[in-house]
């Protein structure tokens, strides 16, 4: 039996707004076994990437468990998260997220560079030049965010978040910002990836991308519900 990556009790997430308690998040209950992907639905607002930002240690709960590969995200400082989130997840943003002033596989390295010196820059050159090369961009090494299509600056993205082998790979709606043509490619790219072993999370509110996954959440006003 495949091990439990990700695992939430009662995770609930609320705003102060004015003298109000807005929930957006409720006593969500989620887990993830490895090599899933899976889809988290919902409209704008249901709590679907207030979940992922969660999960992606990008944000605290405000109460209820979360563990990642048994580790009690829960307990941790925030040093500790930073340092969990920069090793053990990948993340693809919808906007891309890389720094214009930096080639593609210096963006692509950028997660390895925040390791306290554990790699050198040839050994950072290299893993980026493999990550690239998973995702079919080995020949776009040197070249600028600005000299790439949409579709390749969203495969520097996934090569990006690859390169430290993660537990899990959290896409927010990767397909955003692509026509219908490059979204297709990407989303046959995160199959691969799946298919070669990866776990991946995805936000999405596209039906036709959520049907690439082999399992689909759906949220509505903070609550999750399998379909």
């Amino acid at each position: 039996m495949r091990r439990t990556i990700i695992y939430t009790v009662n995770l609930t997430r609320n705003y102060q707004v004015g003298d109000q308690v807005l929930p957006v998040l409720r006593e969500t209950n989620f887990s993830v076994r490895q090599g899933e992907f899976v889809a988290l639905m919902g409209a704008s607002g249901s709590g679907k990437s207030t979940l992922l930002g969660l999960l992606g240690l990008l944000d605290r709960a405000t109460s209820g468990e979360y563990w990642l590969e048994g580790l009690a995200v829960f307990t941790l400082t925030q040093n500790e998260l930073s340092a969990l989130r920069g090793k053990r997840i990948g993340f693809i943003f919808q906007n891309f997220n890389l720094l214009p002033r930096l080639s593609a596989w210096e963006n692509v390295a950028l997660p390895l560079s925040y390791q306290n010196g554990n790699y050198s820059q040839e050994e950072q050159r290299q893993r980026a030049k493999e990550a690239l090369a998973r995702v079919g961009l080995n020949h776009r090494l040197d070249h600028y965010p600005m000299k790439l299509s949409g579709g390749e600056r969203q495969r520097v993205t996934i090569a990006r978040a690859l390169i430290t082998n993660p537990a899990v790979i959290l896409a927010d709606e990767p397909t955003g910002n692509l026509d219908s043509r490059r979204g297709e490619e990407i989303m046959r790219l995160l199959r691969e990836l799946h298919q070669d072993g990866s776990t991946i999370v995805m936000v999405t509110h596209d039906t036709s991308i959520a049907g690439y996954a082999n399992r689909i959440c759906t949220m509505r006003d903070g609550v999750l519900s399998e379909n």
